[in-house]
């Protein structure tokens, strides 16, 4: 059929009944539903968090001793390995005894006639005191002879300290170690001349079981751990035995947890730093001195702790936090959000959240704001190293 040649009114007719049925089509379009977007979500749950800290420090000995000549002389002898472990006592070093031997001898030569002219005098007092009683000597002459004595008994207590000292000197010939531990290497060699009033150094000697682990917190953090305590938000843990793990430099978890010994009674007024101090087992001697390691802290325990998988969170330009959140209409919300700290693979939540609202986890891609969803639940594989092993 040829429109062109259809009356006016036909064509007219036509088109009446062909726009209801495009009407209806148009509305039928515009009146279909998207479908629903599947995602993971995770509810907000409330825990007991172990909180921890890492801080950098460095091992130091809990005992450091400098080995020093307390003698002059040639030193003649070095008695131990370096490297080993010594005792406390040990023979490490001998220097020439010959010089202070005849010192020695000289002083108890000195003493010997120190002595005999103290007996002398003491004789001579003797004698005056009954010669006196009969006016034999003059009074004069009587108290001479007794200061003499007084003199005499004087420098045989010189003499006597003379020959103790010339003793001592001998026996700093003989360098024992003053303290058990690992001694490095020899600082001076078999030859060497080496002084008392120098103070030559001969070599060091170190506890190396246990160490100490040195470290600073800031004194903000500070602060706020004991706020929080103070509210009773977190359980102070300073009691515990095993409150630290180093982390070394590899690394690698340390095997053997430290404890907590004290922190410093003031504040580094150039850094804002608190100083503090903790002892570590090393019985392999794996901890050196001046090795650097991170402390990871256990501060206390947090109770009631909103948590979310750090995953969830969202950042800004501006580093604001938020989430996306699934309502209970089944709609996605930005949520903006204040978190206190991160533990693990978890955040502490402390604004803009509430206890079992569910945060979407997974296909936040194709869920934008405004989208309705069809939540499931996320399944995690991963343990949780945050929480609180006791």
């Amino acid at each position: 059929m040829n429109l062109f040649r259809l009356p006016r009114s036909a064509i007219v007719f036509y088109a009446c009944l062909c726009l209801p049925w495009l009407g209806c089509h148009k509305e039928e379009t515009v009146m279909a539903p998207p479908p629903a977007v599947e995602v993971s979500v995770v509810a907000v749950v409330a825990e007991s968090v172990e909180l921890t800290t890492e801080l950098p420090g460095r091992i130091a000995p809990v005992r450091e001793a400098q080995v020093r000549a307390r003698a002059t002389g040639i030193l003649l002898k070095r008695r131990f390995e370096e490297g080993a472990m010594v005792r406390e006592g040990q023979l490490l070093f001998e220097i020439d005894p010959a010089p202070l031997q005849a010192a020695l001898e000289s002083a108890r030569a000195m003493l010997a006639r120190a002595t005999a002219a103290a007996n002398e005098s003491k004789a001579r007092v003797g004698r005056y005191a009954e010669l006196i009683k009969i006016d034999a000597i003059s009074r004069q002459v009587y108290d001479e002879s007794v200061a003499a004595l007084g003199q005499n008994e004087a420098d045989v207590l010189a003499a006597t300290a003379a020959v103790h000292t010339a003793e001592l000197n001998l026996g700093y010939t003989q360098v024992t170690a003053p303290i058990s531990g690992r001694i490095g290497k020899a600082l001076v060699t078999e030859g060497a001349l080496v002084t008392a009033a120098e103070a030559t150094q001969l070599a060091v000697i170190r506890q190396l079981d246990p160490v100490f682990f040195d470290f600073t917190q800031s004194s903000t953090e500070v602060l706020r751990l004991r706020r929080s305590m103070d509210r009773g938000e977190i359980q102070s843990q300073s009691g515990s035995k095993d409150n630290l793990r180093l982390i070394l430099e590899d690394g690698s978890l340390y095997s053997h947890p430290g404890r907590l010994l004290f922190s410093d009674i003031g504040i580094d007024s150039t850094t804002g730093m608190v100083g503090l101090r903790a002892d570590v087992p090393n019985p392999e001697n794996l901890l050196l001195p001046g090795m650097f390691v991170r402390g990871r802290v256990i501060e206390g325990i947090q109770t009631n702790a909103l948590v979310i998988p750090q995953r969830t969170v969202l950042r800004s330009a501006a580093g604001a936090a938020s989430v996306l959140v699934v309502s209970p209409q089944e709609k996605v919300e930005m949520r903006g959000i204040e978190i206190e700290r991160v533990v693990g693979n978890r955040v502490i939540v402390t604004k803009g959240l509430q206890l079992g609202e569910r945060v979407l986890i997974e296909g936040s891609q194709k869920a934008p704001p405004g989208t309705s969803v069809r939540t499931v639940v996320y399944q995690s594989t991963v343990p949780n190293p945050s929480s609180p092993s006791h």
